[in-house]
């Protein structure tokens, strides 16, 4: 690789530089079997698929779309009463349970791999509960072996196509049990691996979903989770969501009898459903008296890479970002009147007006970080073909 640059002394997100520029995410569910990945995206995605104690028994992913509740959104729709409202979707995918050497294609292991190359970001489940009625590939509950089973494995994966390029600190981080994600890279740097190493795993965003016992998730405690804190933080780090599958079911078993969820909820009132914190990717919003809709991003997304979910040539012809913070528009924009728009979005017509005067109307260019929230309108112009590769 050529040799790094200075910084400008911009933070960077080193995921969203990696991340594909797409309207349509979809996040995979990742584990050893038998961890509880079939029954989070029953939840997350309000089907039911086999959900059965042995391990396999997900062979081939199943898919799933699920509707991204959000206030804001609600709010603009009230607010411009729009013919067409288009809310924030994220697609799940449930990847059947890796085992060890799987990147030797143990288990179907190759198989499954594919599948995870082919999502935006990666749920990693983690089992953190006893339960002798539970099958456990590895006979025993140790959530830091199986931490280090399934990163090894990715990295194993990722490591055959890293090896034909033959980059030595990309290979350096691999060996290491390291995703690249946590690389020290240029721009340069993120461009290059991403067109000579191909789509690879440990690039993808990784939330580490841990799967605790019911009476844990009430009590808020667990003994593994201070060492898988530090095992996370120590490989890449990332989020890291402690929950319960088991209270989880319970809660949604109770969604048809609202005084028999209250009564659930008020026996543990500090108890609150981790659900809603596995999509909370960010949102920014255009919004207007024909449409208003909800585009999701990587945190770190800058604004031509947010322009370019619309369209490609939104970011090809990026020129600025017309933006307003959606707390600031709120707070501003009280009189429904005031959000008769001329033209689609919000930012071109009488709606800005308030928020102009109060001064929060902002034109952000090419470094600018999407905030979650923000009300935008992009400004572009394209008046040539794109470059060919």
């Amino acid at each position: 690789m050529a040799p790094k640059k200075k910084s400008d002394g911009q933070p960077e997100n080193k995921v969203a530089r990696f991340g594909r520029v797409s309207n349509t995410l979809k996040m995979g569910v990742v584990g050893l079997p038998n961890v509880g990945k079939s029954s989070l995206f029953n939840l997350l995605t309000a089907q039911s698929i086999a959900a059965s104690n042995f391990p396999f028994c997900t062979i081939d992913p199943n898919e799933g779309r699920c509707a991204v509740p959000d206030e804001r959104f609600d709010y603009l729709c009230d607010m411009f009463k729009p013919p067409s409202k288009i809310p924030a979707y994220l697609s799940i995918v449930d990847i059947a349970g890796l085992v060890k050497g799987a990147a030797e294609g143990a288990g179907l292991g190759n198989a499954f791999l594919s599948h995870i190359a082919a999502v935006d970001g990666i749920f990693h489940m983690v089992r953190a509960f006893d339960n002798d009625e539970v099958l456990h590939v590895e006979d025993s509950i140790d959530p830091i072996r199986d931490l280090d089973i399934i990163q090894s494995e990715l990295c194993k994966k990722d490591m055959e196509f890293v090896a034909k390029a033959k980059d030595a600190e990309v290979e350096a981080l691999l060996a290491d049990n390291k995703p690249i994600r946590d690389g020290d890279w240029t721009a340069g740097e993120v461009e290059f691996i991403k067109d000579h190493m191909g789509n690879l795993i440990t690039t993808k965003p990784c939330v580490y979903m841990i799967n605790m016992s019911s009476k844990d998730f009430q009590r808020k405690k667990n003994k593994w989770l201070p060492k898988i804190h530090a095992w996370i933080q120590e490989h890449g780090g990332g989020t890291m969501i402690p929950f319960s599958v088991e209270w989880e079911e319970a809660l949604w078993a109770l969604r048809d009898n609202p005084d028999g969820e209250k009564e659930f909820l008020d026996t543990e009132p500090k108890c609150v459903s981790a659900l809603p914190k596995l999509i909370d990717l960010i949102y920014y919003f255009t919004a207007g008296d024909t449409e208003v809709r909800a585009w999701t991003i990587l945190k770190g997304t800058l604004a031509p890479q947010a322009a370019g979910v619309i369209h490609t040539d939104f970011e090809r012809g990026f020129i600025k970002a017309e933006c307003v913070a959606y707390d600031d528009f709120k707070a501003l924009s009280t009189n429904p009147s005031m959000a008769e728009a001329s033209g689609n979005f919000v930012l071109e017509g009488k709606a800005i007006a308030e928020a102009k005067a109060g001064g929060k109307f902002r034109q952000e260019g090419k470094t600018y970080a999407v905030v979650d929230g923000d009300i935008i309108h992009f400004q572009f112009n394209v008046t040539a073909q794109p470059k060919k590769k």
